[in-house]
């Protein structure tokens, strides 16, 4: 038994959880759970599997439902909870609570009571895949999902092209072709890698240019939770005026979407970026 019956001070306690391998929460997230006067779960079935692997006793406790659906409802009980003295933990399905999973309103509600609110820290996909990628560590930004629509995911990605870091997006199986492609677009031939599947056992990461990992992903569906993670932009090989002149020589022999093309190419810059600046250049013509 790895759990211990600890005393617990009145408060909200954010719970990490396994975002694979049900052993890599840590003793202490154990320890809470196993004390804690009241659960609250973003899935309560997951959470009651956790407790059964872990041999941790529910006992007459309850394990509240609370995620993005259940509404104000179930936050105002849990403030209630913590408003009569006791200790409440909460645990997102998978890693760390409010990274890309439920559970702001609920912090800033406690924080704002005057409550205390603490975690027991642990798994996190987003910080796993940038030990695995192979990218630059020293600055990054968490992006989490990008929108639906192709339009107002690549609207996303333009703001975030000039980030001095590395971008970490979480995405889905359904929709990682389609992304991938956008991203080739409007963030260039830059180095990327794609983590599917973290700590489960068929952990893969991918690494290569996003052109090239877009063309992969076109051809070879993918199961399982992806994080994708793209390297910051880098200095250009020419100046912006190196490359208007090679946009405007381009342009004298080909169509704006292949003279785009070729410029994108042979500077490394976005795709899109040259493509807008082509069609700037053409209606003044």
């Amino acid at each position: 038994m790895n759990h211990k019956m600890v005393r617990l001070l009145p408060g909200l306690y954010f719970v990490a959880t396994p975002i694979g391998t049900a052993r890599d929460i840590t003793l202490r997230a154990l320890d809470v759970l196993a004390s804690a006067d009241l659960i609250a779960a973003e899935d309560t079935r997951s959470m009651r599997r956790l407790l059964e692997i872990h041999g941790v006793p529910l006992g007459d406790r309850q394990v509240i439902a609370y995620h993005d659906h259940s509404g104000a409802g179930a936050r105002s009980r849990l403030l209630d909870a913590l408003s009569e003295g006791k200790s409440v933990a909460y645990a997102s399905e998978a890693g760390m609570p409010l990274i890309a999973d439920p559970g702001y309103d609920l912090s800033r509600d406690a924080a704002r009571a005057g409550h205390l609110v603490t975690a027991a820290p642990g798994a996190s996909a987003a910080l796993c895949a940038l030990t695995l990628a192979g990218l630059p560590t020293d600055a990054f930004f968490f992006a989490g999902f990008l929108p639906n629509a192709t339009g107002a995911r690549r609207k996303r990605l333009e703001e975030l092209a000039g980030i001095p870091g590395t971008l970490v997006f979480y995405e889905s199986p359904k929709r990682i072709a389609a992304s991938l492609q956008d991203m080739a677009e409007v963030l260039g031939n830059r180095e990327a890698a794609l983590c599917r599947e973290l700590t489960k056992k068929f952990e893969e990461v991918r690494r290569a240019s996003l052109p090239d990992l877009a063309a992969d992903l076109a051809e070879d569906s993918v199961k399982g939770e992806i994080v994708v993670l793209v390297d910051r932009q880098r200095e250009a090989a020419g100046n912006d005026a190196d490359l208007e002149a090679d946009l405007r020589a381009a342009l004298r022999d080909n169509s704006v979407k292949d003279a785009a093309a070729i410029v994108a190419e042979a500077h490394d810059a976005p795709r899109r970026k040259i493509y807008q600046w082509a069609l700037q250049i053409a209606r003044e013509s």
